[in-house]
C-alpha cells in the first residue's frame, strides 16, 4: 500500500525530471565537462612536447656546442612553461590563462630557432636521432594546434550556451557558479609547427671579394 501510494509522486517526479532534460537543463554541465576534457587533451600535447625538449637539446649541444645561447633559451623557455600551475579552475581564470598561453608561445619561439641552427650543421642535419626528435616535435606540434582547435570549439559552444536561451535562464538559477570558459587567442604564429628550410643541394655562390689596394681586378 506504501509503495501504491508513493508511485504517483515518483511518477510526477520522472516527468519533472524528463521535462527538465527536455529543456536544456543538462546542457551546462555536459558542455562544462566537455571543454575540461579538451583541455586535458591541451595539456597532454604539450606535456608531450616538454617531454622531447631535454632529448632534443642534448642531440644539438653535441654537434652545436658553440649554440649555447638558444640551447639555454630553450631549457629556460621550457623551465618557465613547466612552472606556470594549471588545472581545471586555469580555463575560467582569464589571468591565469594568459600566463600558460604566453609561456608556451614563447617556448614554441625558441624551439623554432633550436631547430632552425640545424641548417648550419649538416652532421647534425643528418644525424638519425636528431631527424627521429625533429620528426617527433613536429608531430607533436601539429598535435597541440588540433587540441587547442578542439579546445576552443568546445569553449565556444560552452560559452553560447551560458548567454543564450535557454541556457542563460538555467545559469541565472542552477548554474550560477559556471563561468565562461577563456579561449585561446587566435596566434597563427604559435599554432603552427617549426619550420625548417633543408638545403636545396646546391652550394651557395661564393661572396665577391673586394680588391686589395694596387690590384687590378680579373679579367
Amino acid at each position: 500500500m506504501t509503495i501504491l501510494k508513493s508511485l504517483p509522486k515518483l511518477v510526477a517526479a520522472l516527468a519533472i525530471a524528463v521535462g527538465l532534460a527536455g529543456c536544456g537543463v543538462n546542457n551546462i554541465p555536459t558542455k562544462d565537462q566537455t571543454v575540461k576534457a579538451r583541455w586535458a587533451d591541451v595539456q597532454a600535447a604539450y606535456q608531450r612536447r616538454n617531454d622531447l625538449i631535454p632529448n632534443l637539446v642534448n642531440t644539438v649541444a653535441g654537434y652545436a656546442a658553440q649554440e649555447k645561447s638558444v640551447l639555454t633559451q630553450v631549457t629556460q623557455a621550457r623551465a618557465s612553461a613547466t612552472r606556470v600551475s594549471v588545472d581545471a579552475s586555469t580555463i575560467t581564470d582569464p589571468a591565469k590563462f594568459k600566463q600558460f598561453e604566453e609561456a608556451q608561445n614563447q617556448l614554441s619561439g625558441v624551439l623554432g630557432r633550436l631547430l632552425s641552427i640545424s641548417e648550419n650543421y649538416p652532421d647534425l642535419k643528418s644525424n638519425q636521432n636528431f631527424l627521429a626528435l625533429q620528426s617527433q616535435l613536429e608531430g607533436t606540434e601539429n598535435r597541440i594546434e588540433i587540441a587547442r582547435r578542439d579546445y576552443n570549439s568546445a569553449v565556444q559552444d560552452y560559452n553560447t550556451e551560458l548567454v543564450t536561451v535557454p541556457g542563460s535562464l538555467w545559469a541565472a538559477t542552477f548554474y550560477k557558479s559556471y563561468k565562461q570558459a577563456t579561449p585561446f587567442s587566435a596566434s597563427a604564429a604559435a599554432q603552427s609547427a617549426p619550420v625548417v628550410h633543408f638545403d636545396t643541394g646546391t652550394a651557395p655562390a661564393p661572396a665577391p671579394q673586394a680588391a686589395q689596394p694596387g690590384t687590378q681586378p680579373a679579367k
